[in-house]
């Protein structure tokens, strides 16, 4: 921002934002941090910063929520946010792209009965956010609105303090590291032709404050390396990406990590020219350690996100307490592992992030809850509400999805099969929440054959059902790993980052589609 330009014209030239309404099927203040035992943070009392950043102090966030509320509104909430995001692209050695996008704005949330009512600004002033706040407010037609609470601090540990901060981090320092990993992928084989390196980062720093006085606010950093490789000899090409990321500093990305990545993707590449097509029918599949762990989520983890089950359209409905999978299966759903890329501090509704037991030894034990379907079941929420920006409102999502280790060794689940499909790399994956079926696109893989794995396969699809994948898991493996990529999941139209992982595990039957199918 330029030093003089006011403060409020900045906000005001950024423009007012849009309203979505959904129906049931001037005191300022940041925060200081007090020490943890290792080394980690708790939130505290209001200082300065978190206040500062958005121009908006407890004063107009009071008043903001009285005029939520105005319409005899249950429940009202401001979510401030602030997000930079950053990119860097290299292509055919060439370093051809480099951008940076800000985000700023509000999002005013009022809840009446089953019905919510949403508005969002990108403009900060007080007669914007009153405005917004006016429009959410609508979803109640009379009366008066609950009262509002004293403004208390949330309290939560700090997984993913920042010592550099990625502003402070020049495209000079992120060339080098796009460079080099472009050198090593084209080191590692001639057939390599191309190479395309992409470097993001992202910093988003979010305030939340409702009607019962609850006040939190977060800085989330995150970083991201994806190497594309296309390998050609004659005239056939294969392409294959791998990526890198996670709630870390720039520091973190070393040479070592990034030019590592950038010879698994050739390697992946190069393997393909020797992929023979994969069989067809039912046989058991051995899902392999860590990204395959993009099945669980796809297939299984959205069935277990709350609203689903709240509407009655997920195929867990009404089941927890019942045996929903072989006894060898529990499923988390874990926000509070450290700098993973799904993890949080606290949510998008500011509760503090929890590691939520899903199923344990077969049995669902709970669903991902955020306000709405917590107070439903009249349960505590598991700090599952999440949302994509401050222009949608939050629902259950995921975080960090896994199955943990089992006791097996991973060799020996290999050697169980006498015919089957070892499967490495998924993509593209369809999935029905309400009946649990699901198609999935296996990218990589090996066959295997009497117990050893032998000739790569690509261009497969794993055809099934969630709950009878659950029910046919047999072997877990002791070799526990999260995908070092991570992704990011759609629904509701919106994205959010997240991570997966799984041990070696068997299934003792899913339907495989290959070409010759």
């Amino acid at each position: 921002m330029h030093p003089k330009l006011d403060r409020r014209a900045f906000l005001s030239r950024l423009g007012a934002g849009a309203a979505l309404f959904m129906l049931p099927a001037s005191a300022r203040g940041g925060w200081g941090r007090a020490a943890l035992d290792g080394g980690r943070a708790l939130s505290a009392l209001p200082s300065g910063d978190g206040f500062d950043r958005f121009g908006v102090g407890t004063t107009l966030l009071r008043r903001t929520l009285d005029r939520a509320l105005a319409r005899g509104g249950d429940f009202a909430e401001v979510y401030l946010e602030h997000a930079v995001d950053r990119s860097l692209g290299l292509e055919d050695g060439i370093v051809n792209r480099a951008y940076a996008s800000v985000a700023l704005g509000a999002g005013i949330r009022v809840l009446k009965g089953d019905a919510t009512g949403y508005a969002y600004t990108e403009d900060l002033s007080e007669r914007a956010l009153l405005a917004a706040a006016t429009t959410a407010a609508a979803v109640a037609d009379a009366g008066v609105g609950a009262d509002i609470g004293p403004f208390v601090a949330t309290p939560y540990e700090s997984r993913y303090p920042v010592t550099v901060p990625w502003s402070a981090i020049g495209v000079d320092r992120k060339v080098p590291l796009v460079q080099a990993a472009d050198a090593a992928a084209r080191a590692h084989d001639p057939r390599i032709a191309r190479v395309s390196v992409s470097f993001s980062d992202s910093s988003s720093s979010i305030l939340v404050a409702n009607s019962e006085g609850m006040l939190a606010e977060d800085n989330r950093p995150m970083g991201l390396v994806s190497v594309t490789c296309v390998a050609r000899t004659g005239n056939r090409s294969e392409t294959a990406v791998r990526f890198l990321s996670g709630r870390e500093e720039f520091s973190w990305f070393t040479p070592e990590r990034v030019t590592t990545v950038a010879r698994e993707a050739a390697t992946r590449a190069v393997r393909l020219f020797d992929a023979v097509p994969a069989p067809a029918g039912e046989m058991p599949v051995v899902l392999a350690a860590g990204s395959s762990g993009i099945l669980l989520h796809e297939a299984i983890g959205h069935g277990m996100e709350a609203d689903f089950n709240r509407k009655g359209t997920s195929v867990y409905s009404g089941r927890i307490g019942q045996k929903i999978a072989a006894p060898e299966v529990t499923i988390v759903d874990d926000g509070t592992m450290g700098r993973t890329r799904g993890s949080l501090n606290i949510d998008d509704e500011g509760t503090p992030a929890q590691r939520t037991l899903l199923v344990e030894n077969g049995i669902l034990r709970s669903y991902l809850h955020d306000r709405i379907s917590a107070a439903f079941y009249g349960v505590a929420r598991t700090g599952s509400g999440r949302r994509e920006s401050f222009r949608f409102p939050p629902v259950p999502r995921m975080r960090n999805t896994y199955m943990p280790a089992g006791s097996r060794d991973p060799e020996e689940i290999i050697a169980s099969v006498a015919r089957g499909l070892y499967a490495e790399e998924f993509s593209n994956g369809q999935v029905d929440i309400g009946g649990g079926d699901f198609t999935f696109y296996l990218r990589s893989g090996r066959l295997i054959e009497n117990g050893k794995l032998t000739a790569v396969v690509k261009d497969a699809n794993l055809i099934g059902n969630g709950p009878r994948v659950l029910e046919r898991i047999d072997l877990v493996g002791s070799d526990f790993a999260m995908a070092e990529g991570g992704g990011s999941c759609g629904k509701d139209g919106q994205s959010v980052p997240v991570s997966f992982g799984l041990p070696t595990v068997r299934v003792s039957a899913i339907t495989v589609g290959g070409r010759g199918a």
